[in-house]
């Protein structure tokens, strides 16, 4: 799942930065978590395409280029997406 999420939004943002973290074994027992994980990862991304974008809309991006990957069990990401020059 990691590599698609990977590849998705590369070929998508183009990003500066992306690093992304699986914290699935954080949320064993809660709503969604399976036992082999990959249903919860924290998202660090820094992309031009993000310049402009409020943080709703930004998320909004992410979420759009990760269909499949909701379907078939991402189940939560925690996303810190900021524009190039951001703090």
């Amino acid at each position: 799942m990691q590599e698609r999420i990977v590849a998705r939004l590369t070929a998508g943002l183009e990003p500066q930065r992306l690093d992304i973290i699986d914290e699935s074994d954080r949320h064993a027992g809660h709503a969604g978590a399976s036992p082999g994980g990959g249903t919860h990862y924290r998202v660090r991304i820094v992309s031009g395409r993000f310049a402009g974008l409020n943080r709703v809309a930004r998320h909004r991006l992410v979420y759009g280029l990760l269909p499949a990957e909701f379907a078939d069990g991402l189940h939560a990401l925690a996303l810190d997406a900021k524009a190039p020059g951001e703090p």
